[in-house]
Order: structure tokens, then C-alpha cells, then sequence
């Protein structure tokens, strides 16, 4: 019979193991070691970019934000569509300006990250080689139509299903993977490409436009740090025979902790360091960080938490200055914290004079409007600065401050995402169509915000499309929608279209649902 004695002896020095390697974790994981960490990489990323400097850069969100400060977009591949067994092709994320700009530009280059132990995220191993696969069979598909149906009877062919590399029009349309995925993987992604690619053709996606954009078939290329590159040897993108999707895995895949220093102070190196920034950025945006890189590296590892402090107060207050969205950023202090002794007076992180910093808001981002509909999509903090708007439906948690001349031309209707109340937008949606249609049937132009422009106020606005459009994208006051019981491929249709213009929508399948059970008289059992 075991002692009671001794098991309670092996629990408790398994528990002390435990908690020691968490402490041991929450002191690798410094905020310090992971902005040095990302400022490491990102010589790297900027190395890579100089070597085709006519390839646009692009950050795969949200962890490949943080590698450079010269992004020239941004993507969002999931890994989670790259997971074995898993794999997905998602049609309400088809970055196809992504394939538009690289066909405007001969190709692109894609920045991700991902933790330590593996060279590339699943997002860049499996995700992106499925989504130009899928984009190459569908433009065969088009390119082939086009030649039936003005080529000579004798000169007429079809592309067989079962081979999916050769074609009349020589266009690669296989499914291009790294040498590290299994042939039987491999074979389990070819087996759904043919439905994939029926998806993708029903979704209403403008095929036509990327046909004519890309002169030759997307392919993707794998560099990481590992990778060799003999610089008196790099082929000039337009050599190549595809159109090249240069997939930059930023942080070393080494899977041993790997401690650096310099003259001054020490670090340890966090592989995928920009990952799961709410657990450790303190607030700290990509676009402040590289605002301040150089204090905040040179500044080292006692200093760096105080200076981040300071940066994202001062943001924070020059936000609220402006009117903005700018929510208090609490920190739960670290349990291995130097508790201040009896008496002691902790640094205030209050800033009565403070010195604002202007650079740190972002005045690059923008609306986006979608084609002649007179409805556009944006970030709440924008509202106040648009002058070329009538009306304003905010969905923002967070009011804002607004001049317009009829008071009656703005809606507030707090919403929240699914995670925090998975009915916040199905009881707003009510009230936010009916806004849109009185508005918009006096041709007024109407602005939907939410905090980021990408998720809730998206939604919203896919709900108004649905609607009070029809399908060519026309105001017909509901019409089309009286005489049609929308289904999750229509609502899918709708969303394609809506992301031909708002390039960076992100919506949430919680928010998405709810959408779809609005549309169909308000349950939200059904996926999207």
C-alpha cells in the first residue's frame, strides 16, 4: 500500500517543479527579451526585403506586424487552415488583393513568425501553398472558358480533373508544399483541392480581374534564417517562370534557449516573439514600438518596462486629447516583482506635463468605401477627422466626438464582440439597418466604425449590404432581400465582395453567425 505520506512528499515537489519552471519561463519572456528579440529579426526581414526591393512587404497579422516598420500591407493567413487534418480553404479570408498586388508588382514577400522549434508557422507551410493552389486552378479554370469560347471548334479543350498539372494554357495550377510536409499529407490537401476550387468559383469572386492581373501562376518560396543565399546569385523575381509569393519566416527556429549580449547588458532570445501580444506588449502597439525603437532597445532590460509605461500613457492621453478611443491599459504586476519595502513611494506612472508625441497616431490608415454604394467601413478614431461623410453609425463601445450639422446624422450602438456577449450585434442589428436605410435612401453617404475597422463594424455593414443591395451592389431599399431567403453561401457572396474593398476586414465567425441569424429572422444556431 503506498504511503499517503510519501505521495503527498512527490505532489508537492512536482508542484514546486512546476512553479519553478514558470518562474523560470515568466523571466525568459521579459518584455525587454521580446522587443529585443523582434528588433534582431527584423534586421533579418529587412536583409531578405533588400535583396528584391521592388517585391512589396507584407505582415501576415497579427505576429508579423512587428518585424518592420516598412510594411506596404498586410495579410491574414490562419494556421489554423494549415493544421493536419484540418486543412481548410476559407472564403471569408481570400486576400485576393494580396494576388492582385502581386501581379501589379511581379510577386510579394509575406512576413509571419512563429515559436521556437520550427523553421515556418503551419500558416506559411500548408495555409498560403493551399490558397495559391486553389487561386491557380481557378484562374486555369477562367483562362480555358475564356479560350472555348473564342477558339476554333478543333482547338477547343478541357482540362481533365484528375491532372491537375498540365493544361492547355500551360498555367501550373499543382499544389506546391516544402519538402517537410509527408507525401501523405500532401495527398490528403490534393484530395480536396477540387472542391476547394468549386467553392472559390461560387463564392463570386472576381476571377476575371486577377486573370488579367497575373501574367504567370503564384508560387511559394520558403526563406528563413537557415535558409543559404549566395548573394552573387540571387535571381531577379521576373526570371522566374511564376510569380513569386516569398514566404519570410523572421525568427530563428533554434530549440535551445539562446542567451546574447552585448557590451552593456544581456538577453535571452525569444523565437516568434511578436505572437500573443496581449501576453506580454503592455499595451505597446507595432506602430509605437518602431516609433521608439532605438530608446527602447538602447534603454535595456531595467529601464525597458518604465519606458514603455511612459509611451503608452503619453499615446493613450493624446488619443483622449484628439477624441479617440483610448482605454486605460492595466498591468498586473509580475509575481516575481520586487515587493517595495514599508514606506517605500512606487514610481507614479502619472504625467502632468506631458510632451506629446504625434508621430505615435497612426495617420496613414484610412476608410474604405465600398464602390458606389455610398457605405464605407473605417476605425472609430478616423470619425472625426472625415469631412466627405453624411452620416456616421458608431459601433464602438467608446462614444466619439463629432461635428456634423445634423444631429440627427449620428448613431451610437455600443457593440462587443462574441467572445465578451455572442448576442451583442444580433439585438443592435435591428436598429443599425434601419439607420442605414432611412440615410441612405435620401442618397445620403454613411460611415459604419468600430475600434479597429475590421471586424464588428465589417459585420455590420455586410448586414446593410444584405439587406438594402442587391446583388450587382445597387440601393434597392431592401427589395432583392424581400424576395430572397438568404443562405450561407449568399451571405459568403456578399462578404467576397465587401472584402474586394475593405482589403484588411477580419470578421469573427461568433459575429458572423450572428449576421447570418439576423438575416433569417434572428436564431444564430447556424454556422457561417
Amino acid at each position: 500500500m503506498e504511503d499517503p505520506m510519501a505521495a503527498a512528499a512527490a505532489a508537492a515537489t512536482k508542484l514546486s517543479i512546476y512553479k519553478a519552471a514558470r518562474t523560470i519561463k515568466r523571466r525568459e519572456n521579459t518584455l525587454y527579451n521580446a522587443l529585443r528579440s523582434i528588433y534582431d529579426d527584423s534586421i533579418f526581414v529587412g536583409e531578405i526585403s533588400q535583396l528584391w526591393p521592388d517585391l512589396p512587404l507584407l505582415a501576415n497579422l497579427r505576429c508579423g506586424l512587428w518585424y518592420s516598420p516598412n510594411f506596404h500591407s498586410t495579410c491574414y493567413f490562419k494556421s489554423t487552415d494549415g493544421h493536419a487534418n484540418n486543412w481548410s480553404f476559407s472564403t471569408s479570408r481570400l486576400n485576393l488583393h494580396v494576388a492582385q498586388l502581386a501581379g501589379q508588382k511581379g510577386g510579394c514577400i509575406i512576413v509571419d513568425s512563429t515559436r521556437r522549434g520550427k523553421r515556418f508557422p503551419d500558416s506559411m507551410s500548408k495555409t498560403i501553398p493551399i490558397w495559391t493552389c486553389v487561386l491557380n486552378r481557378s484562374i486555369r479554370n477562367y483562362l480555358n472558358k475564356m479560350l472555348d469560347s473564342t477558339a476554333p471548334a478543333d482547338r477547343k479543350s478541357t482540362i481533365s480533373d484528375q491532372d491537375d498539372d498540365s493544361n492547355s494554357l500551360e498555367w501550373d495550377s499543382s499544389l506546391h508544399l516544402p519538402l517537410w510536409v509527408s507525401e501523405t499529407e500532401k495527398a490528403n490537401i490534393e484530395g480536396r483541392l477540387e472542391e476547394w476550387t468549386k467553392q472559390l468559383d461560387a463564392s463570386g469572386a472576381d476571377i476575371a480581374s486577377l486573370a488579367l492581373c497575373l501574367k504567370k501562376p503564384l508560387r511559394p518560396l520558403w526563406i528563413s534564417q537557415k535558409t543559404v543565399i549566395w548573394l552573387n546569385e540571387v535571381p531577379d523575381h521576373d526570371s522566374w517562370d511564376f510569380t513569386p509569393i516569398i514566404l519570410l519566416s523572421a525568427s530563428s527556429s533554434n530549440g535551445i534557449i539562446q542567451h546574447r549580449s552585448i557590451s552593456e547588458f544581456s538577453w535571452n532570445y525569444i523565437a516568434g516573439a511578436g505572437d500573443d501580444e496581449e501576453s506580454w506588449a503592455r499595451g505597446l502597439s507595432p506602430n509605437l514600438f518602431w516609433g521608439h525603437a532605438y530608446d527602447l532597445i538602447s534603454a535595456g532590460p531595467d529601464l525597458c518596462n518604465q519606458k514603455v509605461a511612459d509611451m503608452v500613457e503619453k499615446d493613450r492621453v493624446y488619443r483622449s486629447q484628439r477624441g479617440q478611443n483610448a482605454p486605460q491599459v492595466t498591468v498586473k504586476a509580475s509575481k516575481s516583482s520586487v515587493h517595495l519595502s514599508q514606506g517605500e513611494v512606487p514610481q507614479s506612472l502619472d504625467i502632468p506635463n506631458i510632451e506629446i508625441d504625434k508621430k505615435s497616431y497612426d495617420e496613414d490608415c484610412g476608410i474604405s468605401w465600398l464602390g458606389s454604394a455610398n457605405l464605407a467601413v473605417g476605425r472609430s478614431q478616423l470619425a472625426s477627422k472625415i469631412s466627405n461623410v453624411d452620416c456616421i453609425l458608431n459601433c464602438d463601445q467608446e462614444s466619439i466626438f463629432l461635428y456634423l450639422p445634423d444631429s440627427e446624422a449620428h448613431l451610437h450602438l455600443p457593440m462587443v464582440t462574441s467572445k465578451l456577449d455572442r448576442f451583442s450585434l444580433l439585438s443592435n442589428l435591428p436598429s443599425a439597418v434601419n439607420f442605414a436605410k432611412l440615410k441612405l435612401s435620401k442618397g445620403k453617404t454613411l460611415l459604419v466604425c468600430c475600434d479597429n475597422g475590421e471586424d464588428i463594424s465589417v459585420c455590420v455593414c455586410l448586414a446593410i449590404l444584405t439587406s438594402l443591395f442587391n446583388e450587382e451592389g445597387t440601393f434597392d431599399d431592401g427589395k432583392s432581400f424581400k424576395e430572397t431567403r438568404i443562405t450561407k453561401w449568399d451571405l459568403r457572396r456578399r462578404l467576397v465582395y465587401l472584402c474586394k474593398f475593405v482589403t484588411n476586414a477580419r470578421p469573427s465567425r461568433g459575429n458572423l453567425k450572428q449576421v447570418f441569424g439576423f438575416l433569417n429572422g434572428g436564431s444564430i444556431g447556424t454556422s457561417v
